[in-house]
């Protein structure tokens, strides 16, 4: 019986210890990476950038921490980052609902006030593959369960860069599931010495660690925290803008959390990245996660043999430090904002000289900000004794505030006459009510205030964005508010009116098994342009509350408008409108810029034709901060919408180039172009017609 009982133990401890089969078939060794297999160590090294190499040593034996080690190092002499850590992602799911409102489009959602469970990752080794895909080199270890979702841990290294994507792929066979995540790494170790991060104030702060540290959670700025070794550090992040679902407040939501058994799930110590479950008290809408699809529950980390923090000016860069950067002949304008100043203002609360939204923005190095006031205070349909001052006050106060290289726009979500939910912008301040009396006049001189405009319906809110040369646009389409819209209003004579500009994106719903954000908008795009009008998509943001201290490069998102010169309030700001409905600009997240587009040399929202075999030239000039995953181009003949996807997987981080792609568009009416990186940051064109 004891050698039984010997055998058994012996067995179950070399079965525990086993070695899980290597997968090379998809490797190329031509790419410049290198893998090797000493024992139970699988060894993976990469160009790293100047002339530096990094390492991750992938522990084969089952029971041992998956990550033995990161280095880095140049020559062959290595530096050990970190030691023995294991991924730890955590997954809440919870229940979506696809029947009230638009399916997997829906925002007004209170997953968290409903039934959930959460499930930690949990991995038994049971293979791994080494596969190259231009530049990128992944590592797949299979045998992951989360309660309903099944997959693998990938880690994903980029020549060129210290970068390494961690993720957990996860899909699941039922259905109507919504989840949020949190992750980071963990070791039952004590793998740093010392941890920095960046207050919200831009300070670099640390501490010594404890091993039996409680768990913390902090609100940072640059989404960031950073372990430090003896010979190095390491900085976990997440995709500055797929991480966050969307909400109304852009609140700093501590997103960054560190110590001992987080949340009672993963003991050891660790750091990482959480969301906060009831997000910011309102809507919490999570992420999706459709049966079958692949999703990318993900971070960041970047290697450094540097210390004391200064890894995290590296990460900075990935997000010009969280600011758009600016471009010759481009301002950058912002939409869709309802901080409700007026408001504020006229109930006299304490206001400093500049207010913190204002600085906020300035901060992030957006030039235009347009308003959405009066979306809960305020008198839109009057009374009129109301109504007109508080304009006057919006107006007043948005030039006051406009100074140097900013300024700030009137605009309102007026939600009424069209359908649905819609934003409008007119180019100098305009005095007009959302309500007309039969026996009131539609339009009338005042002494005080000048033309006073009455509206008392869709065909009377045509005529004023004629009068007044506005335009109108819907607001966050076929969700929230405009569910069903443009769709409903799109044989409309104000949708097929030049008055009427087309819709606006945000990435919303959020969904990471797409390689993309908001596919919502995008799909609506194609689909305005196929109804054969020439409409455009203007980036929003739709947040409410914003100060200096918030994630708000996180939740942003801007347009680059073409002009000549930065408009002057008192001026008023035609040129912007004109640039809009020219179609003279692109929408970025910020990482990936698309100074020059053009097809046959016309630039968006211009005409040309194909040549007589049906092709025409593409000129794209890119410059880009994250690797490049693809580019799509995009067109249609009026009915079908065509997708020509390009893989950039061979670029490398902070890149510049030129691309020149022929296409074969025979018999399409328009064509457009977008851009994505490997954290599903991007940016896309305005549409080019065709003849």
């Amino acid at each position: 019986m004891r050698k039984v009982l010997l055998f058994l133990f012996v067995f179950s401890n070399l079965c525990a210890h086993a070695q899980i089969p290597v997968d090379l078939a998809g490797f190329d060794k031509k790419k410049g990476v290198k893998v090797t297999n000493e024992g139970n160590l699988l060894h993976i090294e990469w160009p790293a950038g100047n002339a530096e190499s990094g390492k991750i040593i992938i522990d084969l034996s089952k029971g041992q921490p998956i990550i033995n080690g990161l280095l880095m190092g140049k020559n062959n002499a290595y530096k050990t980052i970190v030691k023995n850590l294991d991924p730890a992602v955590i997954l809440t799911v919870g229940k979506r609902d696809l029947v009230s409102q638009n399916g997997w489009n829906i925002f007004f959602d209170k997953t968290a006030y409903l039934p959930y469970k959460t499930y930690p990752v949990k991995l038994d080794k049971t293979g791994v593959k080494v596969v190259s895909s231009g530049s990128q080199t992944e590592i797949i270890v299979s045998g992951a369960m989360a309660g309903p979702f099944s997959g693998s841990y990938n880690f994903t290294l980029y020549n060129g860069s210290p970068l390494m994507n961690v993720a957990a792929v996860m899909a699941t066979d039922v259905d109507s599931l919504a989840v949020v995540y949190d992750a980071g790494l963990v070791s039952q170790q004590t793998p740093w010495e010392k941890l920095f991060w960046s207050d919200t104030e831009n300070n670099v702060r640390s501490r010594a660690v404890d091993r039996m540290d409680t768990v913390n959670m902090m609100a940072v700025k640059y989404r960031t925290i950073i372990g430090e070794g003896k010979e190095g550090s390491l900085a976990v992040f997440p995709a500055p803008h797929q991480f966050f679902y969307p909400l109304d407040n852009a609140y700093n939501l501590e997103h960054i959390w560190y110590g001992n058994n987080y949340r009672n799930q993963f003991p050891g110590f660790g750091i990482g990245l959480r969301h906060d479950l009831l997000g910011d008290r309102r809507w919490v809408p999570w992420f999706n996660a459709p049966p079958k699809t692949q999703q990318r529950y993900n971070f960041f980390c970047l290697l450094s043999a540097e210390k004391d923090g200064k890894v995290l000016e590296k990460v900075e860069a990935f997000t010009h430090n969280d600011t758009y950067e600016p471009l010759p002949g481009y301002y950058t304008m912002s939409s869709h904002f309802h901080q409700e100043h007026v408001d504020e203002v006229l109930t006299r609360r304490p206001m400093p000289e500049m207010p913190g939204f204002v600085k906020a923005f300035r901060n992030t190095g957006v030039n235009i900000v347009h308003l959405g006031e009066f979306h809960g205070p305020g008198s839109p349909r009057g009374p009129e004794a109301k109504r007109w001052p508080e304009l006057k006050m919006m107006f007043e106060e948005c030039k006051r505030l406009s100074d140097g290289n900013f300024l700030l726009l009137p605009g309102e979500e007026p939600n009424n006459f069209f359908g649905g939910h819609w934003m409008n912008i007119f180019p100098k301040p305009v005095y007009w009510l959302m309500s007309r009396e039969k026996n009131q006049p539609f339009v009338e001189e005042n002494a005080e205030y000048g033309k006073l405009y009455r509206i008392g319906n869709k065909e009377e809110m045509l005529k004023l964005l004629e009068l007044e040369k506005g335009l109108a646009w819907t607001a966050h389409a076929r969700t929230k508010g405009s569910t069903g819209f443009p769709d409903k209003y799109k044989d409309e004579a104000f949708y097929k009116s030049d008055r009427f500009l087309g819709a606006a994106w945000k990435a919303m719903p959020a969904d990471l098994s797409q390689p993309k954000l908001g596919k919502r908008v995008l799909d609506l795009m194609d689909d305005m342009a196929n109804w054969g009008q020439k409409k455009y998509v203007i980036a929003e943001a739709d947040l409410f509350r914003i100060e200096p201290n918030y994630e708000l490069y996180g939740h942003l998102n801007v347009n680059y408008m073409q002009l000549d010169h930065m408009p002057q309030f008192e001026d008023g700001w035609q040129p912007l409108l004109d640039a809009m409905e020219k179609g003279k600009f692109f929408v970025s997240t910020g990482e990936v810029l698309l100074p020059k587009f053009t097809v046959n040399n016309a630039t968006s929202g211009e005409t040309t034709k194909v040549d007589a075999k049906g092709n025409v030239e593409i000129r794209l000039n890119a410059k880009w901060t994250f690797p490049l995953n693809r580019a799509e181009v995009i067109s249609g003949d009026g009915k079908e919408v065509f997708h020509d996807v390009i893989n950039l997987n061979d670029t490398e981080a902070f890149g510049e180039k030129s691309f020149t792609f022929t296409k074969n568009l025979k018999n399409r009416k328009w064509v457009r172009v977008e851009v994505w990186d490997v954290a599903a940051n991007g940016a896309f064109t305005q549409i080019v017609w065709l003849e």
